[in-house]
């Protein structure tokens, strides 16, 4: 009964070996026994300043060497992501063009909304409401609007950004930062969607309001 003895030469840390997506796995290094070889060159200094040394030094032990190929670990890196940067850029692009339609149409919306509302401001007016008062009271559901929409909106998108964490490398399915920013832009183009023709109304003469179809 033979017993195969192995020499344990070192010992190095978990780490992604080939492939950035997959998970930290314990990885055992044995002698090459044929085939090409990969060796790697550390460096304080830019790593392309060693290439020409790295050929020079391998040509004068064999001239009959192949060429090598030498890469740098950042443009390995870039090549392994190019297909998750490709679809980040085209989802960043989609997305910011999703959402400046989406500020065009409520502020459309709404605005138009408060328009229609003319007559309505006219006759609180004439019955003796304050022009804060119904300035707040525009704004209030406004806003109540906007909120519920954004709700709907960031539970809609929880769903969908753990779908999108399959496609891209280090991307987390919820970011409390973007949620919160596009929230808060929509309720920022809802106030000024709402103050702005809410205002003008109040600054209607009554009569004039009454009339207003």
């Amino acid at each position: 009964m033979g017993c195969i003895c192995e020499e344990i030469i070192g010992v190095v840390g978990d780490a992604k070996y080939d492939d950035l997506k997959k998970g930290i796995e314990p990885t055992t290094y044995v002698p090459l026994k044929s085939g090409g070889a990969n060796f790697e060159l550390r460096t304080t200094a830019a790593p392309e300043t060693l290439i020409p040394a790295a050929r020079s030094i391998v040509s004068q032990l064999d001239s009959h060497l192949p060429a090598p190929d030498f890469k740098t670990q950042t443009e390995q890196i870039d090549r392994s992501l190019f297909r998750e940067r490709l679809v980040a850029h085209l989802s960043s692009f989609f997305g910011l063009l999703a959402l400046a339609l989406a500020c065009i149409g409520l502020y459309g919306l709404l605005s138009y909304e408060v328009t229609r509302r003319t007559r309505e401001i006219g006759i609180r007016a004439a019955l003796g409401a304050q022009q804060r008062g119904v300035l707040r009271m525009v704004l209030g559901q406004g806003i109540a609007l906007a909120v519920v929409g954004a709700m709907v909106g960031i539970a809609g998108a929880f769903g969908l950004t753990r779908y999108l964490q399959s496609l891209l490398y280090g991307v987390r399915p919820t970011d409390p930062a973007t949620f919160a920013g596009v929230a808060i832009l929509l309720l920022l183009v809802s106030l000024a969607a709402c103050y702005l023709p809410a205002r003008r109304a109040t600054k209607v003469d009554p009569m004039v309001a009454l009339r207003y179809e």
